[in-house]
């Protein structure tokens, strides 16, 4: 949707092709069962939608989404300690995924030179390697066509056939890595003791990828209606249960600090667990291929997927969107090489976001088939001495918030004045326990 309305400022007409039916409002649909689980829109990826779709935060907002502030209203515990909830940095857009997508997809299909045609599947490229013309398309009836078009975007998913699609058009497949820590998640919607349906802060209790055993993670972001959605997670050999009686239980015994069974305790469950494994990291380098046709590009999680418990993927996806729209912008509608411009120009959001992510998976055995690379040891040696210092040095905690927001790139990290306070180390002794206020624990029930 967020890629249809970059197109739209070029295009006469604007075609979406959708393989299901989309739902008219916030309600579940079919074959995104990730939906489900916790998602986080980042700063830079809120402000990248909003710069899309004006006004998008604003209605979601009214529509009861949260707007909770980094690292203020978060209290969290990071392999290193607990994290101080130091003064605003940047923000979270917290909502379900249902509304979020409902929200965004109103606005852009209100467009009318955006088209939507569902129950209609795609089924490969038209044209040579040298140029894509159209894209071949089955229907709801089974009759089978080519829908022509002067850019075809492949925003399919992790389910994307591009690697098929290139090589039945002569062309060599891209370069692909994949990281997989074997993590399955596991969610389930709770409603929130009536005194924390307000105002309440993100709770998280993160794994620590170089303990040498399983990462058990859990996360509670409060939601639209007065809810939490908590999400439990474990790599291989520590996986939460699916069985709705485990929740509880796995978020007070299980995770490096009772905090999110404690909470969980109080509310009241409103679903069962649901459950899934689909979070392998997995990059495909297309702007690396030494030959790319014309009239095509890859975006969202078709180009590169994340492991979700980083919550970077649709800010990623929104920051592409923003980019496809700059590139044509730069080099104007038509003009030779556009779409190569175009691939490169999307590396730049996923490079920093698949950083973040796999600089911390690697880690889990298993996870590659060679473990972390050097560069990859010595960058997480230097990540974890900089999330030591921000336990008790707000200039460097800011610092590591503009990276985790996808406001700024790591290079930020490299500056001589966070090299020098990494070798110092924080400035304030650590947290002894959760940074919950006494109305915050009072309200929860705790």
């Amino acid at each position: 949707m967020l890629a249809a309305r970059a197109l739209a400022e070029f295009a006469d007409v604007v075609t979406v092709v959708e393989r299901d039916v989309l739902p008219a409002g916030p309600e579940r649909r079919k074959n995104l069962p990730q939906a489900q689980h916790v998602h986080t829109l980042w700063s830079g990826g809120a402000r990248a939608v909003e710069d899309l779709v004006p006004g998008t935060t604003e209605l979601l907002l009214a529509a009861g989404a949260h707007r909770l502030a980094v690292t203020t209203d978060m209290v969290a515990l990071s392999p290193k300690g607990w994290y101080r909830r130091w003064p605003e940095s940047h923000y979270m857009i917290l909502c379900s995924r249902d509304l979020l997508d409902a929200t965004v997809r109103a606005q852009v299909l209100d467009d009318d030179r955006i088209e939507l045609i569902e129950r209609t599947e795609a089924l490969g490229l038209d044209g040579t390697s040298a140029a894509v013309t159209g894209v071949r398309l089955r229907g709801r009836d089974g009759a089978e066509h080519t829908h022509a078009a002067d850019l075809v975007v492949d925003a399919t998913g992790r389910a994307s056939r591009t690697p098929h699609w290139l090589r039945a058009l002569g062309l060599p497949p891209p370069a692909r890595r994949e990281v997989d820590s074997g993590l399955a998640y596991a969610s389930r919607i709770y409603r929130a003791p009536e005194r924390a349906r307000q105002g309440y802060p993100v709770v998280n209790v993160q794994a620590d990828p170089r303990a040498g055993v399983p990462g058990r993670a859990g996360v509670l972001l409060p939601i639209e209606g007065g809810r939490w959605l908590v999400t439990l997670s474990g790599t291989t050999g520590g996986e939460p249960s699916a069985d709705n009686d485990d929740f509880v239980r796995f978020a007070r015994e299980e995770l490096r600090h009772p905090i999110l069974g404690e909470l969980l305790a109080h509310a009241e469950p409103l679903t069962d667990v649901v459950f899934t494994r689909t979070t392998a990291n997995r990059r495909h380098s297309y702007e690396r291929l030494p030959a790319w046709p014309e009239n095509f590009t890859v975006l969202g999680d078709a180009l590169a997927a994340y492991n979700p418990i980083y919550g970077h993927g649709m800010s990623v996806a929104a920051q592409s969107a923003v980019a496809l729209r700059e590139v044509i912008r730069r080099q104007g509608w038509g003009s030779p090489g556009l779409a190569r411009r175009i691939q490169k120009a999307v590396a730049g959001p996923v490079n920093a976001a698949w950083d973040l992510a796999t600089g911390q998976d690697v880690f889990y055995p298993g996870a590659t088939r060679t473990g972390p690379t050097l560069r990859e040891r010595i960058v997480a040696a230097y990540v974890d001495r900089l999330v030591h210092t921000a336990m008790g040095n707000g200039r460097i905690a800011r610092r590591l918030t503009d990276v985790t927001s996808l406001q700024r790139g790591g290079h930020i990290l490299l500056a001589p004045s966070v090299l020098l306070a990494a070798a110092i180390g924080p400035l304030k002794p650590p947290l002894t326990g959760p940074p919950l206020t006494a109305g915050e624990r009072g309200a929860a029930g705790r």
